[in-house]
């Protein structure tokens, strides 16, 4: 598909999270973690690929209560479970209803599925929290869902994917992919799915829009 428009064969809309329906800012886990006594944050937080211990996390090859033992000696000063948490998180800004209800109406067209590089300690607590605006929760908006912590691989990497199609019965042929990373829609198309970056600052609907009846 790359520069064409959508292909009206399209049956499933394969979303991912962070950049595409939850906004992130990246700086403010840096200063979150700065203030805690971390003097390089930027070696393990990166904006679509994680290292170290918090891409063990995302992974799904380490639970958080290890995660955080494991950054305990980058603090200057102890620090509380808590306040790991709470630095994390904020990394994640939220979801604005617009979306949410974007995401209501593609379900009557589409099958609607999430792809997401992520981790338990947020899936749990922030991520959980932002699809409760509407009174309803993460399920009520998708079809079908996976995380990398439990696939146990991470994109841009092939293996995700084809966890993806495994595990949602969705074919790459007949699935649109949207991320904010070109290096995950590159690794989706060539696999043969449908695949478009929604570039950083603009909704996802500008794509989807033009896949809905008239």
């Amino acid at each position: 598909m790359n520069s064409q428009s959508p292909s009206p064969r399209i049956s499933t809309l394969l979303f991912d999270l962070g950049g595409v329906i939850m906004d992130l800012k990246r700086d403010n886990a840096l200063a979150a973690l700065r203030r805690l006594g971390m003097s390089d944050p930027d070696s393990i937080i990166g904006l679509y690929v994680q290292a170290g211990p918090f891409l063990q996390l995302e992974q799904g090859d380490i639970t958080p209560a290890q995660f955080r033992d494991a950054l305990r000696p980058s603090f200057s000063r102890p620090v509380s479970d808590a306040e790991i948490d709470a630095a994390f998180n904020s990394f994640l800004v939220g979801i604005p209803p617009r979306r949410l209800e974007a995401l209501r109406e593609l379900r009557r067209h589409f099958r609607v599925c999430l792809l997401s590089n992520t981790n338990r300690l947020m899936w749990d607590s922030e991520i959980a929290r932002a699809f409760t605006a509407e009174g309803l929760t993460i399920d009520d908006y998708f079809d079908g869902i996976v995380t990398s912590f439990e696939a146990r691989c991470v994109k841009p990497g092939a293996d995700i994917f084809r966890y993806a199609v495994s595990h949602l019965g969705i074919h790459p042929a007949t699935t649109l992919f949207l991320d904010d990373s070109a290096d995950n829609v590159a690794a989706a198309r060539a696999l043969g799915f449908n695949a478009e970056v929604v570039p950083p600052g603009t909704e996802f609907t500008l794509i989807t829009d033009a896949l809905l009846p008239s």
